[in-house]
């Protein structure tokens, strides 16, 4: 092929066939007469034959009987690597697929496969299903991977059954059957030609899958084998080396740089025991202390025995010729850890061999080199909070400590919080950690999914290539305009300017991001076009960006809530079994409303003296967590209309997260009421999940997430901003009226499952089994870097030193005097 060849476009919709010929032009004539009676347009058919150096009449053979066939003859043997590459070089279809040119397609072998390539653009190849001649018996269903680098089909030669034709993703296709889109052919540089034969399609295979592509199994797509190419004329020797050498490319380019310092000494070593294994060799007889007495220079080695040696001595000379440079490359494009990939291996731990002088060498190794546990390991997922892990857990300790129930049914999973962990859990880890005690977790880590300021605490992870899920279901800068209220202008100024940036600094380096609703991701999606990440690489893999951004709301409890004792009726001095209770569960912040709601109580008590309003926690679990200026004006104004302790009850500390359905269970309504500005707008209040979860009749303020769903789902009622006589009348409804409650709960009962955990979590857990990095970020794009020229001014000496001061104390409180050094 000429240097200066241009391969031609793509034409969307044709499907190019590549076969490669050596010395077989019966075979591959057969094979094309059987390609053109496919399901398949002819004239969406292009088929393509490499005449790969044969040295004899098969080009002529092959152009008189199908002179309709583009024909590309190669002056030498390329290998099947090379003459498969040379055939894409001139291919002009959408697809091009590879068929050996001793196997022929079933009918429906083209149009099954292009079906499931077409139906998902994360599928980078799809593996047909092949039998051998007569149909009876498997070639290939799966390929099978061991550690050390031996693609194999383990079921080969296995009776053809049902239990094979189940759709799967593999490691690899096998090149006698496949199917990848051309374009992504090209692009990720075809089949090594390093190889020449053996695991070229191997090393394709794992290539896509890194790249974060899938291998899709489609028994569907069915071919039948001949027999299997042999070069037996060339001598079993070459055929034993070529596998031995291209199984250590196949580790040395593929693997991670943990994965592959455990491996690759054990696999150098094992190359070369194989080999002394086959030709018996004694390799003792150089020892000097109890060697045998042999003068002799020389010594009688059949070629097999050198096999091993002589593929690791190739190896070394390839990573000599650029091999260290190519792996460097696909490395920083990685996008799929090892231990995703794994699993695909189905038995990485199959040895390859029966020698018992090699079966010991091999016992040793693998101990030795904690290959075992290694190559066996689950997907490992760390969950970090900023939250509190104790028996009265808030919302976003729960939500993390859900998210690790969801996750550790597959996958080893830590759940580490930078404040507390006092809590643990029979299937995952639980931890607290802070400062340079936090690296040993990420460093442990494959995905680390976080909320709040994770990037600041352990900034290495910015330029890390670990897979960072950022879960940003709450909008903090927007809350921090009304949490810091009190702390000064200059101060406030800092830490709405410093809580935007920590967020901004999220949304350029997550791989994958959650939101709470539908209205959360369209803001969210103006701020992550704002930093850079709505970029082509991100929208040509995935248009809908669900991919990079998902909704994933605060969920309810998937067993439903069963009450042990009574929390509030008969227990709380003046709450009597007969008193109508509306709940208030959760905190009391600046951006709520219960001002309002007191006045609406007192309304209610003149002509309800059974009314009775308890808020359910005030000291929150969190000690980083202030008490905030709303709380004492709540106070206050409760003590001056003469409610306290008659119509409106405080519980000063938190309940207990398992033991909220105590409380729940005891109130008739649940409410919330906000004021209405842009944090109200953008939040997701969790309380409102406890009170779907407990099947309580909701009364809120309108304008946030909620309002609709509350009015067109009929789950109570919502009413406008410090609206006193609105709220009143919309208590007593769902206190007082047995219809408009018994409503209430029926449309609650249906609408409630569709936010179970097990529900919303879904684009997570989903994630999480296939987690990759963000197609821009694998390309080293880092979206839009901050202008030094348009940041926020640097804050005042003082409000550094407030700022500084509160690290301090939190370092002191988590670590002591070691961890502020």
């Amino acid at each position: 092929m000429s240097a200066n060849h241009v391969p031609p476009a793509p034409r969307p919709g044709v499907v190019s066939v590549v076969l490669v010929n050596f010395r077989g032009a019966a075979d591959t004539n057969t094979c094309l007469s059987a390609l053109k009676e496919v399901d398949w347009p002819a004239d969406a058919l292009e088929l393509i034959v490499v005449e790969n150096g044969s040295g004899d009449d098969s080009a002529a053979v092959i152009k008189a009987a199908h002179p309709d066939v583009m024909l590309v003859e190669s002056e030498t043997n390329r290998g099947f690597a090379g003459g498969c590459n040379l055939g894409v070089a001139h291919a002009s279809g959408q697809w091009v697929a590879f068929l050996n040119n001793d196997a022929r397609p079933a009918p429906g072998w083209i149009r099954a496969a292009v079906d499931e390539l077409a139906s998902d653009p994360a599928i980078g190849a799809v593996a047909s299903k092949v039998l051998d001649w007569d149909g009876q018996k498997i070639d290939y269903v799966d390929g099978a991977m061991s550690w050390f680098g031996m693609g194999y089909k383990r079921e080969v030669l296995q009776p053809d059954s049902p239990a094979f034709d189940q759709p799967k993703d593999v490691l690899f296709a096998t090149g006698a059957a496949m199917f990848v889109p051309t374009a992504l052919f090209r692009e990720v540089g075809g089949f090594d030609e390093r190889f020449f034969m053996f695991f070229e399609d191997v090393d394709l295979g794992w290539r896509l899958n890194l790249l974060g592509y899938r291998v899709r199994y489609v028994p569907g797509s069915l071919a039948y084998h001949k027999h299997h190419a042999s070069i037996a004329k060339f001598g079993e020797y070459r055929e034993v080396y070529l596998l031995e050498r291209n199984a250590l490319l196949t580790i040395y380019k593929n693997l991670d740089d943990e994965s592959l310092a455990k491996a690759l000494p054990a696999a150098l070593a094992l190359a070369v025991r194989r080999g002394v294994a086959r030709d018996g060799l004694d390799t003792s007889s150089f020892e000097i202390a109890g060697g045998k007495d042999d003068s002799a220079e020389t010594i009688t080695v059949n070629k097999l025995g050198l096999t091993g040696a002589y593929a690791v001595d190739q190896f070394v000379t390839e990573m000599t010729r650029g091999l260290t440079e190519v792996r460097a490359d696909l490395q920083g494009r990685r996008r799929r850890t090892d231990r995703e990939i794994f699993p695909l291996f189905r038995d990485a731990m199959a040895a390859h061999g029966n020698a018992p002088h090699y079966l010991a060498a091999y016992e040793v190794l693998t101990a030795a080199f904690d290959i075992v546990d290694h190559f066996q390991a689950r997907q490992r997922i760390l969950i970090v909070t900023d939250d509190a892990l104790t028996a009265k857990m808030a919302g976003p300790a729960i939500r993390s400590w859900q998210i690790a129930t969801a996750v550790a049914p597959f996958a080893e999973v830590r759940l580490v919080s930078t404040v507390v962990a006092e809590i643990a859990s029979d299937d995952f880890e639980v931890a607290s950690a802070i400062g340079s005690r936090l690296r040993a977790h990420t460093d442990w880590a494959d995905v680390v999914i976080f909320q709040g300021f994770l990037l600041d605490k352990a900034p290495w992870l910015k330029r890390s290539d670990k897979i960072l899920v950022a879960d940003i279901y709450d909008p903090m800068h927007l809350e921090q305009l009304e949490q810091a209220r009190d702390l000064g202008p200059e101060v406030r100024a800092h830490v709405v300017a410093d809580t935007t940036r920590v967020l901004n600094e999220q949304i350029r380096r997550a791989d994958f991001m959650l939101c709470a609703s539908e209205k959360q991701r369209d803001f969210w999606l103006g701020q992550l076009a704002s930093q850079g990440r709505i970029n082509q690489f991100v929208y040509d893999e995935d248009h809908s960006l669900d991919s990079l951004l998902a909704v994933v709301p605060f969920g309810i409890s998937d067993d439903p809530p069963v009450q042990t004792a009574h929390g509030i009726k008969g227990v709380v001095p003046g709450i009597s079994q007969d008193d109508k209770v509306i709940i208030w569960g959760g905190g009391v912040y600046n951006w709520f409303d219960p001002l309002t709601l007191v006045r609406a109580v007192a309304r209610l008590a003149e002509t309800h003296a059974d009314v009775r309003l308890f808020f359910l926690g005030f000291k929150h679990p969190n000690p980083h967590v202030p008490h905030m200026r709303m709380a004492t004006e709540l106070f206050a104004l409760s003590d001056e209309l003469g409610l306290t302790d008659r119509h409106v009850f405080f519980n000063s500390d938190w309940v207990p997260y398992e033991q909220r359905a105590n409380w729940l269970l005891d109130a008739d309504v649940g409410v919330s009421t906000h004021f209405h500005h842009v944090e109200t707008a953008f939040s997701f209040r969790t309380r409102i999940l406890d009170y779907l979860w407990a099947g309580l009749p909701i009364v809120a303020t309108g304008g946030d997430t909620f309002d609709a769903l509350i009015t067109e789902r009929g789950l109570g009622a919502t009413v406008p901003e410090q609206d006193v006589d609105a709220l009143a009348a919309a208590l007593e409804k769902y206190l007082y009226d047995d219809e408009a409650v018994a409503s209430a709960k029926r449309a609650i009962v249906e609408f409630a499952e569709g936010y179970r955990w097990a529900k919303v979590l879904e684009p997570l857990v989903e994630f999480c089994r296939q987690p990759r990095r963000a197609a821009d970020l694998a390309l080293g794009y880092v979206g839009q870097e901050p202008d030094e020229s348009a940041q926020e001014r640097r804050p005042s000496k003082d409000s550094r030193l407030a700022s500084d001061v509160r690290v301090l104390r939190e370092y002191l409180r988590n670590g002591g005097v070691g961890e502020v050094a």
